[in-house]
């Protein structure tokens, strides 16, 4: 295993750190990790905004290559680490596909996500306004119909191999299976996925704690 030179910026509570963590497990690559972001700050002070202008987290460092955007941070680290690596096939039309997912997550299913999260996790009880959360609840329930229909006839998101599609996805399920306090439709296809990929050790250690 190389020495370590890869530094990651950002809170381990962060569904977008935890992504790229749960990637740099599964490409088995030595790191640093400096906690910033909400109560640890620093993602506002003008050496951090130097590195990423948006000041958010995750900021990969790599020597004197600073890259941010979670997706892009994992696309990077399996071209530039994980060559032969699976979970980002090379092939054309398989990484396009897994790309399609990538893109998904965010512009798609992150949207939806949020409004639930925030407002079961990190609002207190006496403040969260349950009717509106359950028509945000409903809203994400409709999103994952497509994931869920999506693993009706595959192992994973694309087909018989874990990809960092699996990854960017599981997060974000991890948080739709966590949170309480909401009505949400049985879906079947993507319980049976969620509970496969929930066993891997690096969801495991980085996916699987309490939300917060």
């Amino acid at each position: 295993m190389m020495d370590s030179k890869l530094t990651i910026w950002g809170r381990a509570n962060s569904v977008n750190v935890q992504k790229v963590l749960w990637c740099l497990a599964e490409l088995d690559l030595p790191y640093h990790r400096v906690d910033a972001g909400m109560q640890f700050g620093k993602n506002d002070q003008p050496d951090y905004l130097a590195m990423n202008p948006n000041g958010r987290v995750p900021t990969l460092v790599d020597g004197d290559y600073v890259l941010w955007e979670s997706n892009s941070v994992m696309r990077y680290l399996c071209m530039a680490y994980g060559q032969g690596s699976p979970i980002y096939p090379h092939a054309p039309k398989a990484r396009a596909a897994v790309d399609r997912w990538l893109d998904w997550t965010l512009s798609t299913l992150q949207p939806v996500d949020r409004p639930v999260f925030w407002g079961l996790v990190r609002t207190p009880p006496e403040k969260r306004d349950m009717t509106q959360l359950q028509q945000a609840a409903d809203a994400e329930a409709v999103v994952w119909r497509v994931a869920d229909a999506q693993v009706a006839s595959r192992r994973f998101i694309e087909g018989d191999q874990f990809t960092i599609a699996d990854i960017a996805i599981g997060a974000f399920a991890r948080r739709w299976f966590g949170v309480e306090g909401v009505t949400k439709p049985k879906l079947p296809n993507l319980e049976r996925w969620f509970s496969e990929i929930a066993r891997r050790p690096a969801f495991v250690r980085f996916i699987a704690p309490p939300m917060s």
